[in-house]
């Protein structure tokens, strides 16, 4: 087999990256309230989430963890207050969760359960706006002195909570208790009043969804205050600890950004409020230092499985280059963050790039957070474990758990897009979405066996009129031989920008676009500034990580290798773990290696697991 020497972050094989200022263009995501995923690798997750992701999230809420218990003190005034002080955080995102699973799947049992929930939220929230469970029954004295107390994250989470619910249901009881928090804190904060640098970034990309659906710009440029507040000297915890400015990306102000530091989901939620402020905005007075931070992460701090934050110790960023196998924080949040932020920076590009690391995180490190049966969850995502670590139903700082619980059921929000010229297919997932163009309704229909296979088929299953527009389909970083064929005839040399193909024509019903990509075992170099892969390779078919387990390679495990003659089959086995394609090396068949997707590790018995395995030259 060929021996693919590729950079972990040159994996993308892309060309314009650096600091040329982004071309602005306005992508509309179709919202995935417009998309129908039919596949079989994406429809039992969204099945397994509505049935166990979201009741094991309203179980720990309502019964074993005190969540809900807090809001029903808070509404009382009186009471103990228990758990964390950003627990509060977790019912948001949990009811964000629900609110996007009754879009696609109407469940009267679920709606009452959010709405129970919401009278709760709203019985906590005082007279003045402000609610937070904690400082209403620990002390309100206390509440705003401490920067990174989570008061503003808090509310990030229950703005968007509100905007959701709002979206799905039509209710807007969440959202006024989060508008009257928003009026509340800007009462306090803004231009010729109290400075306020929020200790974890959020609430800065909720407040642009604010305005997004109320049109009111007090929202948006609430947002781009406290975006501009960083960098001045203003943070405090109040007396309760060290303000470290690297850890709360609050070195310089963000405009001046070079470098990525400190917590991983803090850099990816501040990134993307940026990305939201700058396109609404239409400047580029935050690009230089979107791009730089971009980069930084991309080729010097990111793990092949598109997971970043290498450190236990700040939950985020060291130095470049440094990502340890068996000591890899990569928390699931920060991956789940990497997709929301590559997602607008592609939204205001229109460049593949972003997208593919979009893929990269989401088929990797995502859905390593998450149990195939769904109601199981890591926080850390290692890439070599000594069978010590395995998913949990719950943890004391669940953000990750309710962070899945809201991530999964809006996947659809990733696949197609709109702009003025164009319709953009950025992900491969068998679907049908209805999308909008003028007074015109375009139906498309994807049809694909993706991740295990590189064929595609796309067909314009219905629309109004004729439709003058440009399709642009994304070529993924890591296919290296594609075809297109439009009604059963290849297009050569199809115009390529910014990685998609662009084709042109005035589209009719019927029409059909057909993508076979190449899909070859890939083996992966490491940079070798990554000192602890030197002499090893990683695995990768498609956008997919694979992996080594103990459970399947008992014999050897700890003793294998590759070499540059190494060669691989492939076979798809329906019945393993919800059924996957299996790699196994062939030619030797006393050290027969078998690897299965990094996504699917500890969903059988325990044992070790690792990504990188020896290689060794010929």
């Amino acid at each position: 087999m060929k021996n693919t020497l590729l950079l972990l972050i040159t994996l993308l094989s892309l060309s314009g990256f650096g600091q040329a200022k982004r071309k602005q263009v306005h992508i509309e995501p179709i919202n995935f309230s417009k998309v129908k995923i039919t596949d079989s690798f994406w429809q039992p997750r969204l099945k397994n989430h509505a049935a166990s992701t979201l009741s094991t999230c309203i179980s720990q809420i309502e019964s074993q963890t005190g969540r809900i218990t807090n809001f029903e003190n808070a509404g009382k005034r009186s009471g103990k207050h228990s758990g964390i002080f950003y627990d509060d955080s977790d019912v948001y995102k949990a009811l964000e969760g629900i609110a996007y699973t009754l879009i696609n799947n109407p469940d009267p049992k679920l709606e009452k359960t959010a709405d129970n929930w919401i009278a709760k939220i709203e019985s906590a929230q005082l007279k003045d706006g402000y609610i937070n469970t904690y400082y209403t029954l620990t002390g309100l004295d206390k509440r705003w002195t401490d920067m990174d107390k989570h008061e503003m994250y808090c509310a990030g989470h229950l703005i968007e909570a509100g905007v959701a619910y709002y979206q799905a249901t039509g209710k807007t009881k969440l959202l006024n208790v989060s508008k009257k928090m928003v009026d509340h804190m800007m009462s306090l904060f803004g231009e010729g009043k109290r400075h306020w640098v929020p200790g974890h970034e959020e609430i800065e990309l909720a407040l642009v969804k604010l305005y997004n659906v109320t049109n009111n710009k007090k929202y948006l440029d609430f947002s781009k205050w406290l975006l501009e507040e960083r960098g001045h000297g203003h943070g405090t915890t109040g007396g309760n600890g060290e303000w470290d400015v690297k850890y709360y990306q609050d070195v310089k102000p963000v405009a001046e950004l070079t470098d990525i530091s400190g917590h991983a989901v803090r850099c990816m939620y501040l990134f993307s409020g940026m990305t939201d402020v700058e396109k609404l905005e239409e400047k580029s007075r935050y690009s230089n230092a979107l791009n730089s931070v971009w980069d930084d992460v991309v080729f010097r701090n990111m793990y092949i499985t598109g997971g970043i934050g290498s450190s236990k110790s700040n939950e985020g960023f060291t130095e470049d280059y440094d990502l340890p196998n068996l000591d890899a924080y990569s928390e699931t949040c920060a991956s789940v963050g990497m997709c929301y932020w590559n997602s607008r920076m592609n939204q205001s590009s229109g460049d593949a790039k972003y997208m593919d690391v979009l893929e990269k995180s989401l088929y990797n490190a995502v859905l390593a957070g998450v149990s195939i049966t769904g109601d199981k969850f890591f926080y850390v995502n290692p890439l070599a474990s000594k069978g010590q670590h395995h998913r949990k139903a719950w943890y004391g700082t669940a953000c990750c758990p309710s962070q899945i619980s809201r991530f999964i059921p809006s996947v659809g929000n990733y696949i197609y897009g709109k702009s003025d010229n164009s319709i953009w297919i950025n992900l491969y997932i068998g679907s049908s979405v209805d999308i909008t163009v003028g007074k015109n309704k375009v139906v498309l229909q994807q049809e694909t066996n993706f991740p295990w296979n590189g064929d595609v088929k796309l067909v314009v299953k219905s629309l109004s009129s004729p439709l003058k527009k440009e399709m642009r389909l994304r070529i993924p970083s890591w296919c290296k031989k594609y075809t297109f064929s439009l009604n059963g005839t290849e297009i050569m040399n199809p115009v390529v920008e910014n990685g998609y193909a662009v084709l042109k024509k005035e589209w009719k019903k019927g029409d059909e676009i057909r993508i076979s990509m190449d899909m070859p075992v890939e083996v992966v170099k490491a940079d070798d500034r990554v000192k602890e892969n030197l002499g090893k390779r990683a695995i990768q078919r498609g956008p997919l990580v694979y992996c080594l387990e103990e459970i399947d390679n008992k014999t050897n495990f700890g003793f294998e290798s590759v070499s540059e003659n190494t060669k691989f089959e492939t076979t798809f086995n329906p019945d393993l773990l919800g059924g996957i394609m299996e790699i196994k090396t062939v030619g030797d068949p006393k050290n027969v290696i078998k690897f299965i997707p990094y996504y699917s590790w500890d969903n059988r018995e325990a044992g070790k697991m690792k990504v990188w395995i020896d290689y060794k030259n010929n």
